[in-house]
């Protein structure tokens, strides 16, 4: 278990390398078949393999699994105010892919919970069978990025809908699936306290903190990114983690370019006295809510 207290190391100066990615996000499911029609046969990327009650997908058959879920058919909803997961981010490759999936949940009537614009990105929101978050987006390019003074601003306006269709030709209801440039664009965490979590993925970790001065929520990535991940407290300020036998996040994985970079994140990590174990992807790590982070 991880020191909630851990004592202060010098980390300063160290910083994950602008390559390092989220990789996969893994799910706890009640029912994996349900869960299956939605990301598969609704969001459309591709069952690769399955272990014991574990299922692996990915957008292309010969690329990395972004989604992993395992079954575990006595699993409850997760507890309100608990910490873990916000949403999962889906990246999209352009607009007009965004558009293609937007119809795409349209014409299966798929419930969606919201649209926005952060000018960094343009936004979809909806659940997955189990309530958990997603969030499926695309980047204009970064030259339009806003900012204040040099600094990042991400915002939250309304998403021009008829704009974003409109990327698509008029009759245009083709589908063959998501594209396979798809990827984990960055993940969304509730947590108990900003200031642990800035420790853990700042200090320690080595995320760069892009914006601060949205209420009750903190932004961090590596390589200039707008965020890799999120953190708030909207509705898990002083919360405790979510029990093994609910649904929701399992863990997820952050990916370093070489063995090297590895190696220095977990030394700053066995530093400040984390608990590292052993994974068959790499290493896995528990930040201050006790969210499982495997380093691979």
């Amino acid at each position: 278990m991880s020191d909630l207290s851990p004592r202060r190391i010098d980390v300063k100066g160290h910083r994950l390398p602008d390559s390092t990615r989220i990789g996969y996000v893994h799910l706890r499911v009640a029912d994996l078949h349900r869960s299956l029609s939605f990301y598969r046969d609704l969001l459309g990327l591709i069952e690769m393999k399955g272990a014991d009650s574990t299922v692996s997908l990915s957008a292309s058959r010969t690329g990395d699994p972004i989604v992993l879920l395992t079954e575990n058919r006595d699993a409850k909803p997760r507890p309100r105010h608990s910490t873990g997961l916000f949403h999962t981010a889906i990246l999209l490759p352009n607009r007009k892919e965004l558009a293609r999936i937007l119809k795409r949940l349209y014409g299966q009537r798929w419930p969606l919970q919201g649209f926005a614009d952060h000018g960094v990105s343009e936004a979809l929101y909806l659940a997955d069978p189990d309530g958990n978050g997603l969030e499926l987006y695309a980047d204009p390019p970064r030259d339009r990025w806003p900012r204040r003074e040099g600094d990042l601003q991400m915002v939250t306006l309304a998403l021009d809908l008829e704009s974003l269709l409109a990327e698509l030709p008029e009759g245009d209801d083709s589908w063959s699936g998501i594209h396979p440039q798809t990827g984990i664009g960055h993940i969304h965490l509730q947590v108990s306290d900003l200031r642990k979590g800035e420790r853990f993925y700042h200090e320690l970790l080595g995320f760069d903190v892009t914006q601060r001065s949205f209420r009750g929520a903190l932004f961090v990535s590596a390589g200039g990114y707008h965020h890799h991940i999120g953190l708030n407290v909207w509705d898990s300020f002083g919360g405790t983690a979510a029990p093994a036998n609910t649904v929701g996040l399992a863990k997820f994985s952050i990916r370093v370019p070489d063995e090297g970079e590895r190696f220095a994140v977990c030394e700053r990590l066995r530093a400040a006295g984390i608990r590292l174990e052993e994974s068959q992807g790499g290493v896995v790590a528990r930040d201050y809510d006790g969210i499982g982070i495997e380093i691979n």
